[in-house]
């Protein structure tokens, strides 16, 4: 299935039913599984079979969506998890831990900064922040001997900074260490950061890949590449044993393709226990099974709204990476030619009033704290999602006071259009 086209893929990927079975996949509602012997269920305890004993850990449909995302990545396995945000947490504490240090992009998800800068800081994890665009030299100089992994997001929400892969895909690698990639805005139908350079992709499923504000959701692909056995000394986690698994080192056991997300699965799924729930995972199917069609409507509308804001006088700024013009319209071109998002960001000349102001007045656009849906719904960051930020790092993260995030859905673009218009004449 992996050498079919994404569009197949999304359809079909990750489960394949046999003689007579269900040909939708199976909601496995069951925390447990039942074994002949204790012998049969000691061999999964000890990894030495592969099974199923209890849903906080793997459960069979869990496992054909994450299958179905794994192949969209192009990567050799992955993980679900509760939420986005428990993805991007598994991501990096699978491989570091108190003392250790992270490199991350500037301009990444307020609730990611806040996990990373706060939480993560807590528990002993240090993380440097660097801009995105930054010098190569800049980039050099946030690295230390504790570095453990890279982080950015293909399209950051809600700044919509593209991330250069390839430069920070070859800082973190001349450094013996990992690039993670939240992949959320892009999706693998637009973007697939493992053929650019990238070792890790998370996503938050609650967005695009769900697509209708059904199931929350998070999941973590291995692309298989990053060879842990070769800088051992920086992950004894995946190169030395685990005793708690009777001596299992999992970059031996494993190999490539398999260690990250079993070591992720078996002990931090093990310990926290943030599993996506069977019926999430069910939905999440849903919603993948349609979104290589619904992708390039989203880049559409959204493309024709930030062609529309940038003709408004009383708009400061639009930012949108497939937008002609923008900043980042060259790197979107090289990551992503087919289409980006269908977020666009734009502030106002009136600054934090007058974005308020034309939000109370929207019809279609529906004021919510949620992203990248089939319905068009609007958020102003800096006093929600980037509320705990202050006003440096909020700048730091390219958040403006009168920065205003409109995720188009998939309704028609002259009646988004209408709508902004008529917003607009309140401002």
């Amino acid at each position: 299935m992996s050498d079919y086209r994404p569009e197949t893929i999304c359809v079909q990927g990750g489960y394949t039913p046999g003689n007579g079975e269900p040909r939708q996949i199976p909601i496995i509602q069951s925390t447990t599984f039942k074994y002949a012997t204790s012998e049969d269920m000691g061999k999964l305890f000890d990894l030495e079979a592969s099974g199923y004993f209890y849903t906080r850990l793997q459960n069979p449909t869990n496992d054909a969506v994450a299958a179905k995302i794994s192949q969209l990545e192009g990567g050799t396995a992955a993980m679900l998890t509760s939420s986005g945000q428990a993805a991007n947490f598994y991501a990096v504490f699978n491989i570091a831990g108190c003392g250790d240090h992270v490199v991350a992009s500037s301009t990444i998800y307020g609730g990611t900064y806040n996990l990373f800068h706060v939480t993560m800081k807590r528990m002993g994890v240090e993380f440097t922040f660097v801009e995105p665009d930054c010098s190569e030299e800049e980039l050099e100089a946030a690295f230390r001997p504790n570095t453990k992994a890279v982080f950015g997001e293909t399209i950051a929400n809600p700044a919509l900074t593209v991330l250069d892969i390839e430069k920070f895909a070859h800082a973190a690698h001349a450094h013996g260490v990992p690039l993670i990639v939240d992949n959320t805005f892009a999706t693998p139908v637009n973007c697939r950061p493992f053929d650019w350079g990238a070792d890790i992709v998370t996503h938050s499923t609650t967005k695009y890949m769900d697509g209708h504000g059904a199931g929350v959701g998070g999941c973590i692909v291995d692309s298989g590449k990053f060879d842990w056995l070769a800088h051992a000394d920086k992950f004894p986690g995946l190169t030395t044993p685990d005793e708690s698994y009777h001596g299992i080192t999992y970059a031996e056991k494993f190999g490539l393709g398999g260690a990250f997300i079993t070591k992720c699965t078996a002990q931090l799924m093990r310990d926290f226990g943030s599993i996506q729930s069977p019926q999430n995972a069910f939905l999440l199917n849903l919603g993948l099974e349609s979104l290589h069609v619904r992708m390039p409507r989203h880049c559409e509308n959204a493309l024709a709204v930030a062609r529309y804001l940038k003709e408004s006088p009383k708009i400061s700024f639009v930012t949108y990476p497939g937008l002609e013009g923008d900043r980042y319209y060259a790197l979107a071109q090289k990551y992503m030619p087919h289409g980006t998002c269908g977020v666009v960001s734009f502030g106002f000349r009136g600054g934090r009033m007058a974005a308020e102001t034309f939000m109370k007045h929207l019809k279609l656009a529906a004021i919510e704290t949620h992203v990248a849906d089939a319905r068009t719904c609007v958020l102003h960051p800096a006093s929600a999602t980037h509320r705990q930020m202050n006003d440096q790092e909020l700048a730091a993260a390219g958040i403006t006071p009168d920065l205003v995030r409109l995720s188009c859905g998939i309704e028609h673009a002259d009646d988004l259009i209408e709508d902004i218009r008529q917003a607009l004449e309140a401002v």
